[in-house]
Formats: structure tokens, sequence, C-alpha cells
């Protein structure tokens, strides 16, 4: 589908990197969430975030205030200014959320990883102009992301912009969910005109870990960041340890360095022309490696060979790797490129063998 995505135009909000959205995981009291907006407006930060509706991972948790925190949300827009938004998972908190003035809607990663319920909310939203944001499925399936674009673009929802809130993994190690740039990054390719919004919180799970994440989504061009802020982090009714402060949050803002990503230089110019053509040369090696593993293939079917030689492969691997070391390049890069040119090799010469 070809879509045609809007700015999201939203009112009194700077357009310039970053646009920041802030607000607590969960809207637990209405004491705690006007507090919090209120030491977020007077840093100037225009839009509050905050969940109503909490799906957990497992029942028994904080599973959010429900209907009656929309409430203290519009209260944030009389009392501050400020744009408010919060999450949706079905038609009822949609129905519910605009009923209440709502400016921003976003789908969480347990909602966009089902294409039943992303529907149920486009079709909730027929008619209605508004913007909606939405975060990564849990895991990395970046076509599962575009189609929840495509399902509200459908329904006529034409300001849409992107969360990447990393992805879930059993193995863990520094981040509750693995960035995995790669992914937003190529969705920008695919989609060049989708704001993408980056949340640190959720990525590190730490709050020492929203810093240097904001620092990273901004080196790689973000346009906003989303990041969980409560004005009494540590008795924070759900996702305690990644939430910052009002103070913190104006201090990590602060040191961000914000690159022009419109500058160009000659000696850039030069270099990438350089890179262009070094690109050429190595698909036309990659492409002459192609023709001789076309060549073994048809040898091997003359004389009844098996396509797979184990002993040849583990023999390059470590030859190649070693030769890569030594060239100043990671072993595991020089790896993961000749599986993939060997997973080519292999199919090429499939190809032939079963040619009759």
């Amino acid at each position: 589908m070809e879509m045609k995505i809007e700015p999201l135009a939203l009112p009194g909000v700077d357009t310039q990197r970053p646009i920041v959205i802030a607000g607590p995981c969960s809207a637990e009291t209405e004491e705690q969430v006007l507090e919090t907006a209120q030491g977020l407006a007077s840093r100037g930060v225009k839009i509050f975030r905050a969940g109503i509706w909490k799906p957990r991972t497992k029942p028994g948790g904080f599973e959010g205030i429900g209907a009656e925190g929309l409430a203290w949300l519009k209260n944030v827009k009389k009392e501050t200014g400020m744009l408010v938004a919060t999450e949706v998972a079905t038609k009822d908190h949609v129905f519910e959320a605009l009923k209440a003035g709502i400016d921003i809607l976003w789908i969480g990663a347990r909602t966009t990883v089902n294409p039943f319920a992303v529907q149920e909310i486009a079709d909730a939203l027929k008619g209605v102009d508004v913007p909606v944001l939405i975060k990564n499925p849990v895991n990395p399936d970046l076509e599962l992301w575009i189609g929840a674009f495509e399902r509200l673009y459908g329904a006529g929802i034409h300001r849409l912009g992107a969360i990447h809130r990393g992805f879930s993994s059993y193995d863990k190690k520094i981040y509750r969910n693995l960035p995995l740039w790669h992914i937003p990054i190529e969705l920008r390719r695919r989609m060049p005109d989708l704001p993408i919004f980056c949340d640190p919180s959720h990525i590190g799970g730490k709050r020492e870990l929203v810093a240097p994440l904001c620092q990273q989504a901004m080196d790689l061009s973000f346009d906003g960041l989303i990041i969980e802020s409560h004005c009494n982090p540590d008795c924070a009714w759900s996702d305690a340890s990644q939430q910052i402060t009002p103070d913190v949050l104006d201090y990590v803002l602060n040191l961000l360095v914000i690159r022009d990503v419109n500058q160009t230089t000659e000696n850039l110019t030069a270099l990438r022309r350089q890179i262009d053509g070094i690109d050429e040369q190595l698909l036309e090696l990659l492409a002459k490696r192609m023709r001789i593993s076309k060549e073994i293939g048809v040898y091997k079917k003359e004389h009844n060979m098996p396509i797979l030689q184990s002993p040849r492969y583990s023999e390059i691997l470590e030859k190649r790797s070693s030769m890569g070391e030594q060239m100043d390049l990671s072993p595991d890069f020089v790896k993961e490129i000749l599986k993939e040119i060997h997973e080519e090799s292999v199919r090429q010469q499939m190809i032939i063998m079963n040619e009759k």
C-alpha cells in the first residue's frame, strides 16, 4: 500500500528534534498525575503521557485505573495547557479516549502484534482525525509493524508516527528489550515521511540507561522521545525502575547533542562517493564468486557429489575469520557475511542440481 503520511501537526509543539512526550507509566492517583504534569510543564515539556489501561504480561499486577483516569488527563490539559496522550488496545478504549478529548493515541507493542486488535482500533477510528503512534510489535517483525500502519491508514488516519520500544528476548543482557536499531532504520528507509519516536524507558528498563539511549536515538535522527517520568519513581505502581523525575528528565534533555541532519560538506560527499565505488566493486566480486559457485555446482552434479561439503565450509570460516581479524574486522561480522554468501552459493547449486 502506498501511504502519504501527513505531519503530526501538534498545536503548540515545536517540530524541531526532539519532540518530547513524557509522563508516568500509569496514571495512579489524580494528585500523582497533576504533580508530575506540572513538574514537566514547568520544564518545557508540551505533551503529557499516562497509561490508563495497562495490559500486563501476567494477571495480578496493576492493570490501570481505567476510564476514571481520563478525567485526570482532562484536568492536566486545563491546568497546564499540555497535550495529553494515552494507550488504547480495544475499540472501547478508543471511544472513551475520544470522548475525553485525548489529543494523541498510541497502540502498544502487545496490541501491534495482533492484526485483529489493530483492525478493531482502525475501524473504531474511521472518520476521526487524531494522531496515532504505533509501537513496534514485541517480536522483531517489520512487516507486522508496517501492516499496523497500513490498517490505520486504510481507516483514514494519516497522521501517524512510530514508537521504537525495543524487542522482547528470552536471552536478556543489558537491555529490558533489545534495541535492534537496524529495524527502525529499515522502517525509516521504507517510510521516509513517518516520524519515529524512541522509547528509552522500555528499551533500557533501568533509569540509568535512559540518557545514553536518548543520545543514540538522536544520533540516528529519530524525531522524538517518549519517556516515562514520575514525581516519585521509586513508589510507582508499575515499571518503577525505568521512570525518572521531571528534574532528571530536564537534565537528560539538556545534555543531548542534536546533530544537524541537513548539514553536508564536500569532504563527506567525497567519502560517500568512495563508499559507492567500493560497494559496486563488492557486488561485482560477489557476482563473480557466484558464477564460480555455479561452475562448482555443475562439477558436483556431473560427478554425483553432494552440495554441502562441511569440512570445506568449516575451513573457509576459520581461515577467513582469522584473516578478517588481522584486517581489524570483527570475527563475528566476517562469519555472518560468509554465512550469507555460503547460503546463496548452496541455493545457486541446488538450482543446478535440480535442473533436468
